[in-house]
This record gives structure tokens, C-alpha cells and sequence, in this order.
């Protein structure tokens, strides 16, 4: 998927004394082509932690982005496959002196190609794969593929060997957001420990669109709804059952907290979670069609589901839910959720994840920020940080390789790394 390199770039070695080494799950090489700002890259790497420092735009978020988007999912930023490919009048614009110039100029200069593509090589204590991600050149739809040892296979197939978390600027709104953000992040928590999970949430999602359209196309045909309805109730069951069971277990190993980061419990509520709680998912199920029918019957649009979940977290401590906590709170409990989630896969799949954290640390007082190193480096696992600024870093100087990203200077040159 990779096109093979004309120039290739310095390779970058990091050699890191990780105490935790023996639960260590790692990428030892990424390969970009044609993604984002990057026409060509390609990293060696050997860390428990990498930081990865530079101005504003250079790039750095698009190399987590790349890492987020070798595990199942849409990745970080959620971003659609076509929006991915480089396109050196994109960077011609972000250059300096350059007046802006309008999607029709971007879209003709690319010459209506998609592809791209995102390759590494993942290293456990035991094996070596080569993944990847991307648009195939070939490709006339721009769908996007996964791939491992050479074979294209499904997002759960490759989700079995990685798990990818990760905290951005954006998701400190979460608590505020709206449910169906929400429902999105705990699905992700899910995926970690059952890649199957995101069929499941695609076939009903596609099965309640197509409900809709049926009410407004005023469809009358009852086999037709039946046999959609019979879909929805059985995999509504499945997706709700699979979030209880993980919220389940997150919230033992969230309740005392850890490394000075609250105790956090989760909360999910709905008509499915409450029929769950109550009855077998076999009554659930026809409790599902019947609620559907006669949603239907009344001309109502709305029915139960999860896509009609709402989830939340409480604070412990205070027993203050998280929309009415204060800023720092939230903060705080969005990274225990996320810390937890790490130590429950470490502790039920032999393996962290590997984490991302693009411009956390700014976020965060210096006790708060050295409390969050800490818990990050007991986790074992690669972790790859994001920051302008070096100092924010500090007490990682022993332990973590520095790569700062140099801008650009000509459309036809991908960004500089160098190794501090």
C-alpha cells in the first residue's frame, strides 16, 4: 500500500530504559505516504515514551492521528478518508505569504485521488506484525482498508493485536457534549476489549436509518419493518449488554482512583439498560419490537435503543456528576477514566494500549502534570505526547526520547524530524 521511497528519511533510533519493559506493546516503525501535511515519512523507533515537540501546524497531531487510525475506528480526529491526502496546494496555502485558495483549486490540483496510506510495525515481547492502513491507489470509491502481514483484513481482525487510546484538547468538553459524543466514547472503551463491537454498532445504526427512511417514504409494509425491527432488537441487546459489561468492570477499576486522580464511577441509563437489568435479552428483545410497533403505529419517529443512551460519570469524592463539575474536576476524571481503561486491558488482555495524549500536559499544574507522567509509566506501554513547549516535559528528560518536528520550507518537502 506503501509506495517504496525515493529519498528516505534519517532513521530515528530511541533507546529508552523502560522499567516496565516486560508488558511493553510498541510501534518500532511508521511509514506515511501521502497523509495529511506528510508527502513521505519514515520513523524508527524504539520507546516507552516519545514526545513530540513543535510549533503550531507542523504536524505533530497528524502523526498521532496516524497511529489512532491503525486500530479500529475513524481514529482521533474522526476524520473522513478523503480528507486525508496530501495535497501539495493544501501546503502550498499554509505556507507563509500565501493567499488563501478555495476547496474547487484544492480538489482539481489532487486530480481526484485518495490515496494514502499509514504502515508500521507493531512489536510485543513475543511477536512482530506489519500493519497498515489506508486508500489503496487502485481504489475508485476511497474506501479504506486495514491491513496485516501483507492481507487486507476487517478492523476487528486487526483490532485483536492493538488497542489505541487517546486524550486531545477536544474531548475536555465531553461531559457537555452531546449524548451521542458520549455514547461514542464508551463505544471506543468497548472496542478495546471486543473489536466486534463496531460491526454491531454499524449494522444497527444502518438498520435504524433505514427504519427512518421507511417512516418517511410512509412505507406500509409490516414484513418489511418486522425484519428490520428483528435486527434492531437483537443487536441493540448486544451493543447495550456489551457496554454495561465493560462499564461493569471499568468501575472496579476506577472506584479508589489512582496516582492522585479520582475515583470515578460510570453511569448509563436507558429503557434498554433498565429491561436488561429486569429481564432475559431473549424478552428484552421482543420488548424491543413491541416499543418499535407501536412507535411506529402511533406515527412517532422516537423509539428506545442505545443510540437513545445517555452515559455520565461521577466524582467520588465530591459525588458530584461530571456535567456539574467544575473544569479541573472533569479534567481530572476524563484522564482516571482513561488510565483505568489502560490498566483493565493491561490486566485482562496481557497488553496497555498504546496512548496518545496531544497537548495534554499544557492542561495541566506542574503536580498534576508529574502525577499523570507517573501513572502513564507504570501503564508499561508506548506512549506518544504532543506539546510546543519543552519544559512541560521536564521531569521525562531521563526516560523519554525528544523528536521535534522542523517546519517545512518548499510544497515538495515533508516536515524535518530531529532528534533531541
Amino acid at each position: 500500500m506503501t509506495r517504496n521511497l525515493i529519498q528516505r528519511k534519517p532513521k530515528i533510533t530511541l533507546e529508552v530504559n523502560n522499567a516496565t519493559a516486560s508488558k511493553r506493546i510498541w510501534l518500532s516503525r511508521l511509514k506515511l505516504d501521502h497523509f495529511r501535511n506528510y508527502k513521505q515519512a519514515d520513523l524508527d523507533i524504539d520507546a516507552g515514551q516519545l514526545v513530540i515537540l513543535g510549533d503550531n501546524g507542523v504536524g505533530k497531531t497528524n502523526l498521532l492521528e496516524a497511529v489512532s487510525l491503525l486500530a479500529p475506528g475513524r481514529g482521533m480526529r474522526r476524520a473522513k478518508s478523503e480528507h486525508l491526502y496530501y495535497s501539495e496546494v493544501v501546503r502550498e496555502s499554509a505556507l507563509p505569504d500565501n493567499d488563501l485558495i478555495n476547496a474547487n483549486e484544492i480538489e482539481a490540483s489532487a486530480g481526484n485521488r485518495l490515496d494514502w496510506a499509514v504502515a508500521a510495525t507493531l512489536e510485543t515481547k513475543d511477536s512482530r506484525l506489519n500493519i497498515g492502513t489506508g486508500v489503496p491507489e487502485a481504489s475508485k470509491q476511497g474506501n479504506r482498508i486495514m491491513r496485516l502481514e501483507g492481507l487486507t483484513v476487517s478492523q476487528a481482525e486487526l483490532g485483536i493485536h492493538l488497542a489505541v487510546s487517546w486524550l486531545t484538547p477536544q474531548m475536555d468538553g465531553i461531559f457537555l457534549d452531546s449524548p451521542s459524543v458520549r455514547r461514542r466514547f464508551i463505544d471506543r472503551l468497548v472496542i478495546a476489549f471486543d473489536p466486534a463491537h463496531i460491526g454491531r454498532i454499524s449494522r444497527y445504526e444502518k438498520s435504524l436509518r433505514q427504519r427512518a427512511h421507511l417512516l418517511n417514504e410512509r412505507c406500509a409494509d409490516e414484513a418489511w419493518f418486522n425484519a428490520l425491527e428483528s435486527v434492531l432488537a437483537e443487536t441493540a441487546v448486544a451493543v447495550t449488554a456489551a457496554r454495561q459489561s465493560l462499564i461493569k468492570a471499568l468501575n472496579e477499576e476506577a472506584a479508589s482512583g489512582s496516582f492522585g486522580f479520582p475515583g470515578v464511577e460510570l453511569l448509563l441509563a436507558g429503557e434498554m439498560e433498565n429491561w436488561l437489568s429486569k429481564m432475559p435479552a431473549v424478552v428484552v428483545e421482543d420488548q424491543f419490537m413491541l416499543a418499535a410497533k407501536n412507535a411506529r403505529q402511533n406515527g412517532e419517529l422516537t423509539m428506545p435503543g442505545p443510540h437513545a443512551s445517555e452515559f455520565q460519570a461521577l466524582h467520588l469524592s465530591s459525588y458530584v456528576t461530571a456535567n456539574r463539575a467544575s473544569t479541573g474536576q472533569q479534567k481530572a476524571m476524563l484522564i482516571a477514566i482513561v488510565l483505568a481503561h489502560a490498566r483493565l486491558q493491561d490486566r485482562r488482555l496481557g497488553r496497555p494500549p498504546i496512548m496518545l495524549f496531544d497537548d495534554v500536559a499544557a492542561h495541566l499544574d506542574a503536580c498534576r502534570r508529574a502525577a499523570f507522567f507517573d501513572a502513564v509509566q507504570y501503564l508499561g506501554g508506548q506512549c506518544w505526547y504532543s506539546g510546543t513547549d519543552p519544559q512541560q516535559f521536564n521531569e521525562l528528560t531521563k526516560t523519554t526520547q525528544f523528536l521535534r518536528i522542523m517546519p517545512v520550507k518548499s510544497t515538495s518537502d515533508s516536515p524535518v524530524f530531529e532528534v533531541k
